[in-house]
């Protein structure tokens, strides 16, 4: 059968996922509501318009018009902004889900209080904050070590960690008070120490189909110093854990995962269709939930999707029909090392509007486009990250001299870590585990 297939979003995750679709069996047409003319995409995809993707009405409009059967939601906002329930209530199917069930990443509070009311393990001590009120006994409770979380989307910056971005009482409370003059809420939590991961799953409301697990790299400069950003690069193993794991983390991962879509499902009586994404932290005391996300990691979604064997296509269908119970969804047994070139400045102050060059990368199947566009026939720096290149092989340290190859031939006033994925860096991780436990 073929379809029309939608896809919302025009960064390096969609570009892996318009990939992965455009190798299914099928002869599909692929679609997509871009927020820029993503040259990769551009060149996969039967149509690409420039809309805003946040709009339901003009999204709706728009599959109607090319008569689309199924859509796939990249980011995050649009679920927000209730397109897939605009979607859905128009009878075509989405992978991501509706407003209310994504509020498990669009409100930290709500995913929290989910945890604690089904009593899903994993969570932190916390308090939710709409004024100054009570905040300075509470980060003294928790012994001055403390998360201070804006609730609501804030792109993977909304989040102060005391002793890494603030350093007394004083600067949080400062930035508490910044959220509270733009009517914002927040909370603050106990401070997980250890090492992250991330496990994605595929739901369709009832069943869950576990990914490859990740660790993604939030600080921008070489051995985990700089500002946070989106994800500067990420690798997996090829047992699709990771070396600093025990077999009982990813099981412990696995289970907080499919008990909160089944919570979800209860709360709402609707189960919840698409990526669910648990960023976890592996301490001494065990596995702990840092944050829910309602869709594809990105950088992560570069790695798992290269190494994914199951028709995507098939895949995406047995989501919105609650078949995923019927498919055998496998991954290549393959270490993948995905880094991301971003523009010098990042993510503070970045340059934008200078060309980059890529004609110096051999194989242009490992690049992922991200924030870039096409002026003149040249590809142009948008401002945020620009290229991701995803290194695969039998181990991690091959993967990433792939990688690194690739990433390191670009052209322009870029930068990228170098470090992410080399076996020294792996060996501080289990050193640090090792340690805790």
């Amino acid at each position: 059968m073929t379809q029309n297939i939608l896809v919302i979003g025009s960064g390096a995750r969609e570009h892996a996922i318009i990939r992965s679709l455009h190798k299914s069996n099928g002869n599909n047409k692929v679609f997509c509501i871009a927020t820029n003319l993503n040259p990769g995409i551009a060149d996969l995809c039967t149509e690409v318009v420039i809309k805003d993707i946040n709009n339901p009405v003009s999204t709706l409009e728009y599959a109607k018009e090319k008569k689309v059967s199924l859509a796939f939601i990249g980011p995050e906002n649009p679920l927000h902004s209730g397109v897939s329930d605009m979607l859905w209530d128009n009878h075509i199917k989405v992978v991501g889900p509706k407003k209310k069930l994504a509020q498990i990443e669009t409100s930290k509070t709500f995913a929290r209080n989910l945890l604690s009311e089904y009593g899903i393990p994993g969570s932190p001590k916390y308090q939710n904050f709409k004024s100054l009120n009570g905040i300075q006994n509470f980060i003294e409770q928790l012994g001055n070590n403390y998360v201070v979380k804006y609730d609501g989307l804030a792109g993977g910056k909304g989040v102060k960690v005391s002793g890494e971005h603030v350093h007394s009482t004083e600067q949080a409370l400062e930035y508490c008070q910044e959220i509270i003059n733009n009517n914002g809420s927040f909370l603050v939590e106990e401070k997980f120490i250890g090492e992250e991961f991330s496990l994605m799953s595929f739901c369709d409301g009832n069943t869950l189909k576990h990914m490859p697990v990740v660790q993604d790299h939030k600080r921008a400069y070489e051995n985990d110093l700089g500002p946070n950003t989106g994800g500067m690069g990420t690798y997996t193993d090829s047992n699709h854990s990771l070396p600093f794991l025990k077999n009982e983390d990813v099981s412990i991962a696995k289970a907080i995962n499919e008990k909160t879509a089944k919570a979800l499902k209860d709360k709402f009586s609707e189960g919840y269709k698409g990526v669910l994404y648990g960023g976890f932290i592996a301490t001494k005391n065990g596995v702990k939930l840092i944050e829910y996300n309602a869709r594809f990691g990105d950088p992560e979604a570069m790695n798992v999707l290269s190494i994914l064997e199951t028709d995507f296509v098939d895949l995406c269908n047995a989501i919105v029909e609650e078949n995923l119970h019927n498919i055998d969804v496998k991954f290549k047994k393959l270490a993948t090392v995905c880094k991301y070139a971003v523009p010098e400045g990042y993510p503070d102050n970045p340059i934008k509007g200078e060309k980059i060059d890529i004609r110096s990368v051999k194989n242009k199947n490992t690049l992922f486009y991200g924030s870039v566009s096409i002026k003149g026939g040249d590809l142009i720096e948008e401002g945020s990250r620009t290229v991701a290149a995803v290194g695969k092989a039998s181990s991690i340290s091959d993967a990433e001299k792939i990688a690194e190859n690739e990433i390191s031939k670009i052209k322009g006033p870029l930068f990228h870590r170098k470090d992410i994925g080399t076996s020294e860096l792996i060996k501080k991780r289990i050193r640090v585990m090792d340690s805790l436990r």
